[in-house]
């Protein structure tokens, strides 16, 4: 499931296929940019904003979101692409790279000027230089009522966090996912553990919560519906997040909530 470590992975990627080299090719497909071409155009930088992935050249921003199913793969020129090319979103390429977004949710392209406005309601970005955890520790104490997995899962609270590190998390911190924040705990250790949970896990491939980088081995509770509890046996449950009117989880995947009904009262 794509998260911030997923984008700043591929931000990684893309940065080192394209920053500082002009572009051959632009291929934007998707209705609303389809003509746009930015041939000629030199990448600047390639940076990752919680899940939101930019491409910069002096005059453009392209932001790109994954979504559940997108994902970015770098190709030589030629080289086949492993995937069928109407899964294709946008293609990038130069003399040396050809860099392909597959099943992005999102594609836009902004003038530079209005790449700050595009993403303003981001809260502090996890993975982020300019990482704040005194704002972010505000932004979450100021979710008092909302169910803590629904707070976490709200950008405009953290930049970065998804289902499974919110569900990892909240067995980490042993509260309920449904729990409301004001009940939770310190809001300021949630978020340092947030923070040295997805920063342990940015170069890694496979996300590792429990310390044991081995296959099966690496959540405690994420997907692990009716599997014993890795700490004291119990089973785990799956549940549903509710739908209030000031729940900001609309995706269903996202809904979806593991936890031990022993470590997490």
């Amino acid at each position: 499931m794509p998260e911030g470590d997923t984008v700043y992975r591929a931000a990684a990627r893309l940065r080192e296929a394209l920053a500082g080299r002009v572009l051959t090719r632009s291929d934007f497909r998707v209705p609303r940019f389809a003509t746009a071409d930015l041939r000629g155009e030199t990448v600047e930088e390639v940076v990752s904003r919680g899940k939101h992935l930019l491409v910069r050249t002096a005059a453009w921003s392209i932001r790109t979101h994954l979504k559940m199913e997108g994902e970015w793969r770098v190709y030589a020129p030629g080289q086949p692409w492993g995937k069928p090319a109407q899964l294709a979103r946008l293609v990038l390429a130069n003399a040396e790279s050809v860099a392909v977004g597959f099943e992005l949710g999102e594609v836009e392209l902004l003038p530079r000027d209005a790449e700050d406005a595009a993403l303003e309601r981001l809260g502090p970005d996890l993975l982020g230089p300019d990482w704040d955890p005194v704002e972010a520790t505000a932004r979450l104490s100021a979710r008092a009522e909302q169910p803590v997995a629904v707070a976490l899962l709200d950008q405009r609270v953290l930049a970065g966090l998804g289902n499974v590190y919110v569900n990892e998390l909240c067995f980490l911190r042993g509260i309920r996912p449904d729990r409301p924040v004001a009940d939770a705990g310190d809001p300021a250790r949630i978020v340092d553990l947030a923070h040295r949970l997805i920063t342990a896990n940015r170069e890694r491939v496979a996300r590792v919560t429990t310390g044991v980088d081995r296959r099966g081995a690496r959540l405690w509770v994420y997907g692990r519906a009716g599997a014993p509890c890795r700490r004291c046996g119990t089973l785990v449950e799956r549940g549903e997040l509710g739908r209030g009117r000031t729940d900001s989880v609309t995706d269903p995947q996202e809904r979806v909530v593991f936890f031990c009904p022993h470590c997490q009262r």
